[in-house]
C-alpha cells in the first residue's frame, strides 16, 4: 500500500500532506519512512507503528453476513448491520463502502479476512521520518498506548500526540468536526 501511495505521489509530483487511519495509518507511516522525500507532513490517526493482537474480523464478518440481495436502501443495510455493530458512527463509516444499487462492497472483504494477520502487523523498517508528524488518537481508544511512545519517537522524532475526547478508534466517524479541526490546525503549521 505504501508503494502504491508513493507511485501516485510521484505521478502527481511534489510532496504530499499525508493522513491515514488504522491500516491506512500504517501505510502512511511506511510511506513516510521509506519515501520521506514525498511526504511534507504526516498525520497518523489512532494507530501506532506496532503489531496488534486484537482483530477487526468481527466487522469484516458482519459485512460479509449481510444479504446484499435483500437490501433496497442504506437504511436497510444499517438496520441489518446494527445487530453486529453497535455503534452508529462505525456502521455509518463501514456503510460508506457499500454500493447499495450494485449490491456490492467496494472493499475486498475476502482479502481483508485472509490477510488480517498482515493488517495487524507492522513491518520491520529502518530509519526515521523527521518531518512534521501528528499522532491523533481517540481518548476512548486503546490503539495508541503510553508504551508505544518510545517506538513512535524512534521512528518519528518530531511527532506530536493529541487525543480527541469522547472518541474511540473510529475518531473521524465519531467526532468528525473535532477531527477535521485537528487536521486543519496541524496542516496549516
Amino acid at each position: 500500500m505504501a508503494a502504491d501511495l508513493a507511485e501516485v505521489i510521484e505521478h502527481i509530483g511534489g510532496e504530499a500532506l499525508v493522513i491515514g487511519h488504522s491500516m491506512g495509518g500504517k501505510a502512511a507511516m511506511v510511506l513516510a519512512l521509506t519515501h520521506p522525500e514525498l511526504v511534507r507532513a504526516l498525520i497518523v490517526a489512532d494507530i501506532a507503528p506496532v503489531a496488534y493482537e486484537h482483530t477487526q474480523m468481527h466487522l469484516v464478518e458482519a459485512m460479509q453476513a449481510l444479504d446484499l440481495a435483500t437490501l433496497e436502501t442504506r437504511s436497510d443495510a444499517d438496520a441489518a448491520l446494527a445487530h453486529a455493530v453497535e455503534t452508529k458512527g462505525v456502521r455509518d463509516f463501514l456503510l460508506q463502502s457499500l454500493e447499495v444499487r450494485e449490491r456490492r462492497w467496494k472493499l475486498n472483504l475476502d482479502v481483508l479476512a485472509a490477510e488480517m494477520d498482515k493488517v495487524l502487523s507492522f513491518p520491520e523498517v529502518t530509519g526515521a521520518y523527521d518531518g512534521p508528524t501528528l499522532f491523533i488518537a481517540g481518548a476512548e481508544s486503546d490503539y495508541v498506548q503510553t508504551e508505544h511512545r518510545d517506538r513512535i519517537k524512534a521512528l518519528f522524532p518530531n511527532a506530536k500526540q493529541a487525543k480527541i475526547p469522547g472518541a474511540g478508534h473510529w475518531l473521524h466517524a465519531e467526532k468528525p468536526r473535532e477531527f477535521e479541526a485537528a487536521v486543519r490546525a496541524f496542516f496549516t503549521l
